[in-house]
């Protein structure tokens, strides 16, 4: 049995409701226990965005049950790795940690046909994350 530390990887979007709850998911569901997944959102919405949950069905990955949640400081420092999309300046910054910045069209708003291709690009970037760290 291994003792090495599994890294961990933060996705941090505005609303927690669409992109960062799509990459979570799919990490999650690639990589299993290899690695911790944690999302996290600047001004977290109510809700999942309800067509990301449809888009993500479609894929044969159950997100009902997830919330969004606000971002702490904590969450940041205790990741290896911090995905960023579209959050700016809100995201607090630590030295030593890995930080990528995915510039996706955020979901809001858009029908499931406008949403599949961000969810594909989401899964694609997934992947390559994963062979990086793993």
């Amino acid at each position: 049995m291994s003792t090495e530390p599994v890294p961990t990887v933060l996705f941090v979007c505005v609303h927690n409701a669409g992109r960062s709850q799509m990459a979570a998911a799919y990490l999650q569901h690639l990589a299993g226990d290899r690695i911790a997944v944690r999302s996290a959102g600047s001004e977290p919405a109510d809700q999942l965005n309800p067509v990301v949950v449809q888009a993500m069905l479609e894929e044969g990955i159950d997100i009902r049950n997830e919330q969004p949640a606000l971002l702490s400081t904590d969450a940041v420092a205790a990741a290896d790795v911090v995905v960023t999309m579209g959050c700016g300046d809100a995201c607090p910054v630590f030295p030593g940690k890995r930080y990528e910045d995915w510039e996706l069209t955020d979901p809001a708003g858009l029908d499931l046909d406008a949403v599949r291709p961000i969810r594909d690009d989401i899964r694609d970037r997934v992947r390559v994350l994963i062979a990086e760290i793993v």
